[in-house]
């Protein structure tokens, strides 16, 4: 099909000839998958977060309370305690368990399902 510069394109023009994008600008369906990858990633990565401070803030409660000679109280096992709310909170937020990172990929990508992993 030819088209003439000063000829108005045919009705079914646009359905007949599909425009690659330009070599120097990305696929937009890729950009589009790039965003909703990286608001994921940073989605559950607060969810981590906030799962985690909210466990540290859970523990320095427990340890003011706690008697001196208390386990709480052992800087070792302070430290161990420590790793291993660290861990719970990344596997927690891996699962959504809090439901945060859904939240927030609902407003940043409204068109896509949150409640799935994407």
């Amino acid at each position: 099909m030819k088209i003439e510069q000063n000829q108005p394109l045919p009705l079914n023009a646009a359905e007949d000839t599909k425009v690659a994008p330009a070599a120097d600008q990305p696929d937009p369906a890729s950009a589009d998958r790039a965003y909703v990858a990286k608001a994921t990633k940073a989605a559950v990565e607060f969810e981590r977060f906030f799962i985690s401070h909210m466990l540290k803030e859970m523990r320095s409660s427990t340890r003011a309370m706690a008697a001196e000679d208390s386990v709480f109280n052992n800087r070792v096992n302070q430290d161990m305690q420590d790793m291993a709310d660290d861990l719970l909170a990344g596997n927690m937020a891996g699962q959504r368990a809090f439901g945060i990172a859904d939240a927030i990929l609902r407003q940043l990508v409204p068109e896509a399902k949150a409640g799935g992993k994407a």
